[in-house]
């Protein structure tokens, strides 16, 4: 996979690294997730903005997919290039539609694990194409809220609006994500350390939580 940028903070900035200035952020609104469940019942855009590192659980269930939201095709490019980093699709006769859902689901259709190689690191922006079917109720203000986390430093969180979606809808939008400017010794330990690249993609609608999914990443591909 070719590398878009040149040289992307080969050099320690002043404060150090990227990830230790993430790491000295921390504040005293940050959230644990043991706090946000005990606290809310109903959990909103703001409470997963205060978390402090990625859940280790989903903070919703995800048989309580109400608005019978089904992602059927995910894309990732290179916005330089236009080169294709990754694609997935589900096929046409695949549903979610009587599904049985039992105590022994293991939340495995929320997770997803990717690979990739180093040079994706070094890439200044991608673009996430993202094609979902909407069920029998309409989507007002739908949101997704991702964060991403190295261990238990932020790396990145992302907000993006899709907004109304129609009942019974195909929708299809690209967002674009910008990704932090690391040093080649971050780089190097994120690489080092595959699948403790985590982030959490919380799903709203009109301000309620509606949907969690997680992911992990290695770069070592």
């Amino acid at each position: 996979m070719p590398s878009s940028t040149d040289t992307i903070s080969q050099h320690k900035k002043k404060g150090g690294g990227f990830l230790k200035r993430q790491a000295a952020k921390s504040t005293k609104s940050d959230m644990t997730e043991e706090q946000l469940l005990r606290k809310k019942s109903i959990i909103v855009p703001e409470d997963v903005s205060h978390l402090n590192r990625a859940t280790e659980n989903y903070l919703i269930d995800g048989r309580n997919n109400e608005f019978k939201i089904n992602f059927t095709r995910f894309k990732i490019r290179d916005i330089e290039t236009g080169e294709v980093l990754f694609e997935i699709s589900k096929p046409d006769d695949e549903s979610d539609d009587g599904l049985d859902y039992d105590e022994s689901d293991d939340d495995s259709g929320r997770f997803v694990r990717y690979r990739f190689s180093e040079d994706f690191l070094k890439l200044k922006s991608v673009g996430a194409t993202i094609e979902f079917t909407v069920g029998p109720k309409p989507l007002e203000n739908f949101r997704m809220i991702e964060r991403h986390f190295f261990r238990d430093r932020l790396l990145k969180s992302f907000d993006f609006t899709f907004g109304f979606c129609m009942p019974n809808s195909k929708n299809t939008c690209e967002h674009i994500y910008e990704f932090p400017s690391l040093t080649q010794s971050e780089i190097d330990e994120i690489v080092s350390s595959p699948y403790e690249t985590r982030s959490d993609s919380f799903y709203f609608v009109n301000n309620r939580l509606v949907m969690h999914n997680k992911a992990d990443y290695a770069y070592d591909g």
